[in-house]
């Protein structure tokens, strides 16, 4: 407990003590006392009135000490040693603090370039080397809150489950990629996971495909394989750009792409595809780009479907299309031709997705196919797949088939 009432001798002695220690102030020396600073004041005060002496700045008593202390350090070759060594133990610690901060980052820069997201990172850093160098300095050198750390670290068990979670997925995600030969991208890949019974957002589907790097494949160069013949006749364009259909059977488009083949050599392919479900239902591969190729492609879609009588045919303006052989064919067929703008690709713009995919799909990012029997192969392979099992964005993730099957079954029930 504090004293209440100082004897004069202890006054006497608080005033001495603080006068003795220029460089000290009021507070210190009062807390070193246990009294109150004003209290010590007043002591010092009156003695210095009471010696006559005026009242002396702190500054100067500072100033003072300092002379004195330099005077013996001077005197006394001792003091100047000790203080030499304080002053090389400071420097030794202010070099530890910074060979350690130089420790940190060196550490840390490895985290950072992972591609994580930076604040997490920095978050897993702290938490690998608490034991090395302390949270609290981690914090200070990576410039992270402390109180955001501990954050972090109390939601490690959600983020392992959740991690966990995003494992299991990216392993059914890798099925479903390979068993679509690499092409499905992020919506075909959370249809087929729904398919299977699995409730999965597309968003989380993309962002588990992005992070364990599953990707589709892009194409490369393209070569011309339309070319109109300007002895050709005007045929008018009566798709106007809607590729749909209400019904199968009615609308049909074609086109002609090649098929890059060792050493630089073309395969060409004419495909015949059903607007309303995008069922391929004709197709040719040949060497040439002669009519007969579109012909032959044709033929195969009126086998398909058991006849084309009353349908519309869509193309561009290549010269094969435009052949007097060609429109005899599609008179023959009872098939009414129709024509996009010349030079644009718009018009057929859903043929000329439809041959991307293919090429996309079956060259996975290869130059070419090889040899003429492996690139049959795997374009037959792929167009039998398309019908059959393919997924397609137009078909709400439905293949063909499939799509064409539920329309029907559709009508029966409406129909009894």
């Amino acid at each position: 407990m504090a004293m209440k009432d100082y004897s004069d001798e202890f006054k006497a002695d608080a005033v001495a003590l603080y006068e003795s220690m220029p460089g000290a102030t009021y507070k210190s020396i009062a807390a070193d006392l246990g009294i109150n600073r004003a209290t010590l004041r007043e002591w010092v005060l009156r003695d210095r009135e009471r010696r006559g002496a005026g009242p002396v700045s702190r500054a100067q008593g500072r100033k003072a000490a300092a002379g004195a202390g330099q005077t013996a350090s001077a005197a006394d070759p001792d003091e100047r040693i000790r203080q030499l060594e304080a002053r090389v133990a400071e420097l030794e610690a202010s070099e530890r603090k910074l060979a350690t901060e130089r420790d940190i980052l060196r550490k840390a820069a490895k985290y950072f370039g992972r591609g994580d997201q930076l604040v997490r990172s920095r978050f897993q850093f702290v938490d690998d080397h608490r034991d090395a160098f302390g949270v609290k300095r981690l914090c200070q050198v990576l410039g992270v809150n402390r109180s955001s750390y501990y954050k972090w670290l109390a939601g490690r068990q959600v983020r392992a489950a959740r991690q966990w979670d995003d494992q299991l997925l990216a392993e059914r995600i890798r099925q479903v990629h390979a068993d679509s030969g690499g092409a499905y991208g992020s919506p075909r890949v959370t249809a087929e996971l729904r398919d299977a019974g699995l409730l999965v957002n597309e968003k989380r589907v993309a962002r588990v495909m992005r992070e364990y790097v599953i990707t589709g494949i892009r194409l490369r160069r393209r070569v011309r394989t339309t070319i109109p013949d300007p002895a050709a006749s005007v045929v008018p364009d009566l798709f106007q750009r809607d590729f749909t259909a209400p019904e199968p059977g009615l609308k049909y488009m074609g086109d002609i792409t090649y098929l890059p083949l060792a050493g630089g050599e073309f395969l060409y392919l004419a495909t015949v595809l059903d607007c309303f479900s995008r069922k391929v239902v004709g197709w040719s591969i040949a060497d040439h780009m002669r009519t007969s190729l579109v012909e032959d492609a044709l033929r195969m879609a009126a086998r398909t479907r058991g006849g084309l009588d009353g349908s519309v045919f869509h193309s561009d303006h290549g010269a094969q299309y435009g052949s007097k052989a060609f429109a005899g064919l599609c008179d023959q067929l009872g098939v009414a031709r129709s024509m996009g703008a010349v030079g644009t690709s718009a018009d057929n713009a859903a043929c000329e997705s439809f041959h991307a995919s293919l090429k996309r799909e079956t060259l996975q990012g290869a130059r070419d196919y090889g040899e003429p029997a492996t690139c049959r192969n795997k374009v037959f392979a792929w167009l039998t797949r398309y019908n059959t099992r393919r997924r397609h964005s137009a078909n709400g993730h439905l293949s063909p088939n499939e799509y064409e099957r539920r329309h029907h079954a559709a009508k029966l029930t409406l129909a009894a």
